[in-house]
């Protein structure tokens, strides 16, 4: 118990003095000690752990958007397994005339107005919202 005390302390005390260091080399080179902070995606509010404009959650909003879709609200209730070829391609043609930053909100809507995304057009969204986030 003696030992973890110490340790914790000293880590502690080598924090403190990496800090120190860090703000003696910046102020020693006549350069501003830059903030360390977290960059906030462009339109994110910052009030909630995960950013609701990327977020594929519905739970997170429950506002429904239309983006030129409400065709596809005739496969409400369609499992993700049943769909045609003819019919994931339905879905393409709208995923691949939006907007990369559009699409999590995109499936967000789709997911509160009750339709499940094709399994063959799954990944191509989860690729495109995950190039988004990076």
């Amino acid at each position: 118990m003696t030992f973890l005390l110490i340790s914790l302390i000293a880590l502690a005390l080598f924090a403190l003095i990496a800090g120190l260091a860090r703000v003696w080399w910046y102020k020693r080179r006549g350069e501003q000690v830059p903030d360390i902070q977290k960059a906030r995606p462009e339109g994110c509010c910052g009030q909630h752990e995960v950013c609701e404009k990327e977020s594929l959650l519905a739970a997170v909003s429950k506002d429904v958007e239309y983006y030129d879709d409400e065709e596809l609200d005739r496969f409400a209730g369609k499992s993700s397994d049943q769909y045609t070829p003819e019919e994931a391609e339905q879905f393409r043609d709208v995923l691949y005339t939006m907007r990369s930053e559009e699409v999590a909100g995109w499936v967000r809507s789709l997911t509160l107005r009750g339709v499940t995304l094709p399994d063959e057009v799954k990944d191509e969204v989860l690729m495109i919202v995950g190039e988004r986030r990076q």
